[in-house]
């Protein structure tokens, strides 16, 4: 997977002034445009698109620096107007255009990306892989902001806005694997994106053919594989390690990519404030 990121990272240097088609860089690759934006935004921190943004704009710097008419410079780089390529300069460089070709800057410059894997052996991921028929998860469904580090507002407050009594409701559904009461993510920006909106769904988990109460939301499942990280620590921190270690460490030295479907945490065991955790992380996969 890294070869196929450093790839696609010389592509996208090769055009920047093009259109760029990551599903079709991606399957040329041998791999899914799905699973190759999950693992970019995850070592890169920050999602492809926003990277081809900076990396446009680092480069049409050096136009707008030259003299160049501003409005063929946009138009090279996609954009209609001057005023739309000004929006884009000014929300990487911080000032606009005008500044830039007055002053010569100040600039802030978005390098080209190479990915490395290190590999120490100093730790092991405790992962296993399951095959799974379909099945359904069904809860109470919102949708909400992602938020990458910390806890997440949005869903806490779409959790306390149910009744006591619907976590027994929804515990006494559980019919299947992975059991209890379960954090679902689905809907995910593909770009892994700070603040895209996805679907998150308090629920459980019941066989695909189950009958479900017309007040629960229902997310259909389709059979396939899972790998399932199991971690322990402080909570959330320990599980938001584990999403991090995952496209890290494990996704590169194994052959197995995402696959479109929801990601899911169950929580096995939490201290009684939920301080610390021992929880599994399943994500959806298959053969790369």
């Amino acid at each position: 997977m890294i070869e196929v990121l450093n790839r696609l990272a010389d592509e996208i240097e090769n055009r920047l002034v093009d259109e760029i088609d990551i599903d079709a860089l991606a399957a040329s690759m041998g791999t899914t445009g799905y699973h190759s934006r999950r693992m970019f935004s995850a070592l890169a921190g920050m999602p492809i698109s926003e990277y081809v943004r900076r990396r446009r704009m680092t480069v049409a710097a050096s136009d707008v620096i030259g003299g160049e008419d501003l409005l063929t410079i946009a138009v090279r780089f996609g954009y209609g107007s001057v005023e739309a390529f000004g929006r884009a300069f000014r929300s990487v460089h911080g000032v606009s255009h005008g500044d830039v070709r007055r002053d010569g800057g100040p600039l802030r410059i978005q390098p080209t990306l190479r990915f490395r894997l290190t590999v120490e052996g100093s730790s092991v991921m405790d992962a296993r892989i399951i095959e799974r028929p379909a099945f359904r998860l069904v809860g109470h469904a919102a949708r909400v902001p992602l938020i990458h580090r910390g806890s997440n507002p949005h869903i806490q407050q779409h959790i306390a806005s149910l009744p006591p009594e619907e976590h027994g409701r929804l515990k006494l559904l559980s019919g299947t694997d992975p059991r209890g009461l379960l954090q679902v993510s689905a809907d995910i920006d593909p770009d892994y994106a700070e603040g895209s909106e996805l679907t998150y769904l308090h629920g459980v988990a019941v066989e695909a053919d189950a009958p479900v109460a017309a007040d629960l939301d229902v997310i259909e499942v389709a059979a396939g594989a899972w790998v399932v990280f199991r971690t322990s620590g402080p909570y959330p921190s320990a599980l938001q390690e584990a999403y991090a270690a995952s496209a890290a460490d494990w996704f590169p030295s194994n052959p197995w990519r995402l696959r479109h479907g929801p990601s899911i945490v169950a929580i096995l065991d939490r201290a009684d404030d939920f301080s610390t955790a021992t929880s599994e992380l399943w994500f959806p996969v298959e053969r790369a």
